[in-house]
């Protein structure tokens, strides 16, 4: 087999203007303050929702692959405002009339059983996430991480109790493209 490429991507800062096509950047409001569009716009309708703490150890400033969840939105943020990062592609899941069109996609049938099309090298984009906020993932957003420098790192996770049981579709980018993902800061 061919030697494995690595591409290094540059870290993007999440903000609710740089994140838009992946999810939301939720930040803190004023107490009391009505619901609206700068909340998490959650779907956890397919489901229990669980809301935990995730300890999480040695978790590097590169990764290989990514996952994404077709049933539930997801939110993660860092314990104290720790800086974090985390490697996303856009949503690729593919309708069932898309299937019958005859596209010239590769669809591939996930485990979960819905389709979807792989994500693309090109289109992985990583993002630095620092301070008082939190991000909440559409339906479906590929994710590889939370990433980070330091030993370990707490983060809080909103998603459904069974996600990761049947709801976890996974892309191995070193099995498949030949390629791992390197971040520079």
């Amino acid at each position: 087999m061919d030697a494995t490429k690595v591409v290094t991507l540059k870290a993007i800062e999440a903000t609710p203007s740089t994140f838009k096509d992946y999810g939301q950047v939720i930040e803190a409001s004023p107490d009391g303050q009505e619901f609206g569009s700068h909340d998490a716009q959650l779907d956890l309708s397919q489901g229990t929702p669980r809301f935990y703490i995730m300890h999480i150890e040695n978790r590097p400033l590169k990764f290989s692959s990514i996952t994404h969840h077709a049933s539930v939105t997801q939110c993660l943020g860092s314990i104290g405002g720790h800086v974090w990062y985390l490697g996303v592609a856009k949503s690729s899941i593919v309708d069932s009339n898309e299937i019958k069109d005859g596209t010239s996609k590769k669809i591939v049938q996930s485990p979960s059983g819905h389709s979807y099309v792989p994500p693309a090298i090109e289109d992985v984009q990583v993002f630095k996430v620092a301070g008082s906020k939190f991000l909440k993932l559409n339906r479906g957003t590929w994710h590889a991480g939370p990433l980070f420098k330091a030993a370990a790192i707490d983060f809080y996770n909103l998603e459904l109790s069974n996600t990761n049981v049947i709801d976890h579709t996974t892309h191995s980018f070193e099995n498949d493209n030949g390629v791992v993902f390197l971040i520079d800061e």
